[in-house]
Protein backbone atom coordinates (compact mmCIF):
# COMPACT_ATOMS: atom_id res chain seq x y z
CA UNK A 1 0.00 0.00 0.00
CA UNK A 2 1.34 3.35 -0.67
CA UNK A 3 2.29 5.40 2.10
CA UNK A 4 -0.18 8.47 1.47
CA UNK A 5 -2.81 5.60 0.86
CA UNK A 6 -1.71 4.70 4.89
CA UNK A 7 -2.12 8.34 5.77
CA UNK A 8 -5.64 8.88 4.07
CA UNK A 9 -7.13 5.72 5.58
CA UNK A 10 -6.14 6.97 9.38
CA UNK A 11 -7.41 10.03 9.10
CA UNK A 12 -10.35 8.43 7.68
CA UNK A 13 -10.91 5.91 10.39
CA UNK A 14 -10.21 7.95 12.71
CA UNK A 15 -12.37 11.33 11.86
CA UNK A 16 -15.33 9.12 11.13
CA UNK A 17 -15.42 7.21 14.62
CA UNK A 18 -14.88 10.72 16.31
CA UNK A 19 -17.62 12.66 14.77
CA UNK A 20 -20.02 9.79 14.17
CA UNK A 21 -19.40 9.51 18.63
CA UNK A 22 -19.67 12.81 19.05
CA UNK A 23 -22.81 12.89 16.64
CA UNK A 24 -24.56 10.29 18.22
CA UNK A 25 -23.71 11.86 21.97
CA UNK A 26 -25.11 15.04 20.83
CA UNK A 27 -28.28 14.64 19.80
CA UNK A 28 -29.51 11.64 21.80
CA UNK A 29 -27.89 12.36 25.51
CA UNK A 30 -28.81 15.07 27.76
CA UNK A 31 -25.67 17.12 29.18
CA UNK A 32 -24.27 15.03 32.41
CA UNK A 33 -25.75 12.04 31.34
CA UNK A 34 -24.05 8.78 31.81
CA UNK A 35 -23.84 5.22 30.45
CA UNK A 36 -22.09 2.82 32.08
CA UNK A 37 -19.85 0.60 28.97
CA UNK A 38 -20.47 -2.95 29.14
CA UNK A 39 -21.84 -2.69 32.38
CA UNK A 40 -18.64 -1.80 34.02
CA UNK A 41 -18.40 1.29 37.31
CA UNK A 42 -15.20 2.47 35.99
CA UNK A 43 -15.56 3.49 31.94
CA UNK A 44 -19.01 5.59 30.79
CA UNK A 45 -20.05 7.08 28.05
CA UNK A 46 -20.35 10.91 30.10
CA UNK A 47 -22.00 13.56 27.87
CA UNK A 48 -20.05 17.40 28.82
CA UNK A 49 -18.82 19.97 26.34
CA UNK A 50 -15.97 22.12 26.63
CA UNK A 51 -14.63 25.71 25.41
CA UNK A 52 -11.16 24.89 25.50
CA UNK A 53 -8.17 22.02 25.28
CA UNK A 54 -8.57 18.22 25.56
CA UNK A 55 -9.45 16.02 27.77
CA UNK A 56 -12.01 18.77 29.14
CA UNK A 57 -9.47 21.55 29.92
CA UNK A 58 -10.52 25.21 28.70
CA UNK A 59 -8.27 28.48 27.91
CA UNK A 60 -10.42 31.37 28.70
CA UNK A 61 -13.50 32.67 27.58
CA UNK A 62 -14.10 33.97 24.04
CA UNK A 63 -10.60 35.08 23.13
CA UNK A 64 -8.85 31.83 24.79
CA UNK A 65 -11.66 29.90 22.61
CA UNK A 66 -10.80 31.83 19.29
CA UNK A 67 -6.77 31.68 19.74
CA UNK A 68 -6.95 27.65 20.41
CA UNK A 69 -8.87 27.17 17.35
CA UNK A 70 -6.40 29.52 15.18
CA UNK A 71 -3.45 27.74 17.30
CA UNK A 72 -5.36 23.98 16.35
CA UNK A 73 -5.22 25.19 12.26
CA UNK A 74 -1.43 26.32 12.17
CA UNK A 75 -0.34 22.49 14.10
CA UNK A 76 -2.98 21.02 11.00
CA UNK A 77 -1.29 23.11 8.52
CA UNK A 78 1.88 22.20 10.32
CA UNK A 79 1.64 18.38 10.00
CA UNK A 80 0.23 17.98 6.86
CA UNK A 81 3.56 19.91 5.81
CA UNK A 82 5.78 17.26 7.53
CA UNK A 83 4.02 14.27 6.82
CA UNK A 84 4.02 14.89 3.00
CA UNK A 85 7.80 15.57 3.60
CA UNK A 86 7.94 12.45 5.71
CA UNK A 87 6.34 10.98 2.60
CA UNK A 88 8.61 12.16 0.40
CA UNK A 89 11.70 10.91 2.35
CA UNK A 90 9.88 7.19 3.06
CA UNK A 91 9.77 6.98 6.10
CA UNK A 92 8.57 4.19 8.08
CA UNK A 93 4.87 3.13 8.05
CA UNK A 94 4.79 3.19 11.73
CA UNK A 95 5.78 6.86 11.81
CA UNK A 96 3.75 8.48 9.55
CA UNK A 97 0.70 6.25 11.53
CA UNK A 98 1.98 8.03 14.60
CA UNK A 99 2.04 11.97 12.80
CA UNK A 100 -1.21 10.64 11.10
CA UNK A 101 -3.07 9.91 14.36
CA UNK A 102 -2.01 13.23 15.90
CA UNK A 103 -2.85 14.91 12.86
CA UNK A 104 -6.65 13.38 12.65
CA UNK A 105 -7.01 13.86 16.50
CA UNK A 106 -6.71 17.92 15.76
CA UNK A 107 -8.91 18.03 12.78
CA UNK A 108 -11.56 16.04 14.52
CA UNK A 109 -11.40 19.00 17.24
CA UNK A 110 -11.16 21.46 14.70
CA UNK A 111 -14.37 20.26 13.72
CA UNK A 112 -16.29 20.67 16.53
CA UNK A 113 -14.82 24.18 16.90
CA UNK A 114 -15.47 25.36 13.43
CA UNK A 115 -18.59 24.06 12.38
CA UNK A 116 -20.45 22.19 15.69
CA UNK A 117 -21.69 25.96 16.42
CA UNK A 118 -23.43 26.46 13.24
CA UNK A 119 -24.98 23.37 12.72
CA UNK A 120 -26.32 22.54 16.33
CA UNK A 121 -28.52 24.30 18.60
CA UNK A 122 -26.78 24.85 22.13
CA UNK A 123 -27.35 22.09 24.68
CA UNK A 124 -29.54 22.63 27.76
CA UNK A 125 -27.66 21.97 30.70
CA UNK A 126 -30.85 21.42 32.76
CA UNK A 127 -32.42 18.56 30.52
CA UNK A 128 -33.51 18.46 26.48
CA UNK A 129 -30.83 17.75 23.49
CA UNK A 130 -29.67 19.42 21.20
CA UNK A 131 -30.84 19.85 17.57
CA UNK A 132 -28.91 18.97 14.39
CA UNK A 133 -29.59 22.23 11.59
CA UNK A 134 -32.08 23.86 13.97
CA UNK A 135 -34.49 26.42 11.88
CA UNK A 136 -33.38 29.12 14.31
CA UNK A 137 -29.68 28.72 13.56
CA UNK A 138 -26.48 27.33 15.19
CA UNK A 139 -25.50 28.24 19.21
CA UNK A 140 -22.52 30.42 18.26
CA UNK A 141 -20.20 31.21 15.35
CA UNK A 142 -17.25 30.50 13.13
CA UNK A 143 -14.51 28.86 15.03
CA UNK A 144 -16.22 29.62 18.62
CA UNK A 145 -18.11 25.85 18.89
CA UNK A 146 -18.28 23.90 22.07
CA UNK A 147 -16.13 20.46 21.58
CA UNK A 148 -17.87 17.36 22.54
CA UNK A 149 -16.60 14.85 25.09
CA UNK A 150 -18.01 11.78 26.30
CA UNK A 151 -15.06 8.72 27.64
CA UNK A 152 -15.02 8.73 30.96
CA UNK A 153 -12.58 6.01 33.08
CA UNK A 154 -13.13 7.14 36.91
CA UNK A 155 -10.60 4.22 37.63
CA UNK A 156 -10.00 4.56 41.12
CA UNK A 157 -11.38 6.54 44.11
CA UNK A 158 -11.03 6.87 47.38
CA UNK A 159 -9.27 9.13 50.36
CA UNK A 160 -5.67 10.05 50.61
CA UNK A 161 -4.61 8.84 54.18
CA UNK A 162 -4.86 11.21 56.88
CA UNK A 163 -1.04 11.07 57.83
CA UNK A 164 -0.27 12.21 54.20
CA UNK A 165 1.33 16.01 54.09
CA UNK A 166 -1.21 18.91 52.93
CA UNK A 167 -4.16 16.06 51.06
CA UNK A 168 -4.05 13.90 54.05
CA UNK A 169 -8.02 12.64 54.41
CA UNK A 170 -9.28 14.43 51.18
CA UNK A 171 -10.78 12.79 48.36
CA UNK A 172 -9.10 11.66 45.43
CA UNK A 173 -10.51 9.89 41.77
CA UNK A 174 -8.34 9.29 39.20
CA UNK A 175 -8.80 9.25 36.12
CA UNK A 176 -11.16 12.53 36.22
CA UNK A 177 -10.96 14.15 32.75
CA UNK A 178 -13.75 13.35 30.20
CA UNK A 179 -12.18 13.30 26.54
CA UNK A 180 -13.31 11.77 23.15
CA UNK A 181 -11.58 9.77 20.28
CA UNK A 182 -9.68 12.72 18.65
CA UNK A 183 -8.09 13.67 21.77
CA UNK A 184 -7.21 9.72 22.10
CA UNK A 185 -5.86 9.68 18.76
CA UNK A 186 -3.37 12.51 19.78
CA UNK A 187 -2.66 10.75 22.71
CA UNK A 188 -1.90 7.77 21.19
CA UNK A 189 0.08 9.33 18.46
CA UNK A 190 2.33 11.39 20.97
CA UNK A 191 3.13 8.29 23.19
CA UNK A 192 4.05 6.03 20.62
CA UNK A 193 6.74 8.56 19.29
CA UNK A 194 7.92 8.88 22.94
CA UNK A 195 8.20 5.87 23.64
CA UNK A 196 9.96 4.25 20.03
CA UNK A 197 11.61 7.59 18.93
CA UNK A 198 14.96 5.93 19.33
CA UNK A 199 13.34 3.34 16.83
CA UNK A 200 11.30 5.93 14.58
CA UNK A 201 13.74 8.47 14.00
CA UNK A 202 17.15 6.44 14.39
CA UNK A 203 15.70 4.14 11.06
CA UNK A 204 14.39 7.48 9.63
CA UNK A 205 17.84 9.16 9.87
CA UNK A 206 19.71 6.20 8.93
CA UNK A 207 17.70 5.69 5.62
CA UNK A 208 18.61 9.64 4.84
CA UNK A 209 22.10 9.08 5.36
CA UNK A 210 22.28 5.66 3.30
CA UNK A 211 20.58 7.96 0.60
CA UNK A 212 23.14 10.59 0.78
CA UNK A 213 25.84 8.24 1.11
CA UNK A 214 24.76 6.62 -2.02
CA UNK A 215 22.86 8.44 -3.98
CA UNK A 216 21.12 6.98 -7.23
CA UNK A 217 22.69 6.85 -10.23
Amino acid sequence: MKKSYIVILVLFLVLFIDQASKIWVKTTMEYGDQIPILGQSWAFIHFVENNGMAFGFSLGENWGKLLLSLFRIFAVGFLIFYIIKLIKEKASNFLLVCFSLILAGAIGNIIDSAFYGLIFSDTPYHGGLATLFPKEGGYAGFLYGKVVDMLYFPLLEGAFPKWMPVWGGEHFLFFRPVFNIADASITTGVLLILVFQRRLFGTHKTSQETVLLNPPD
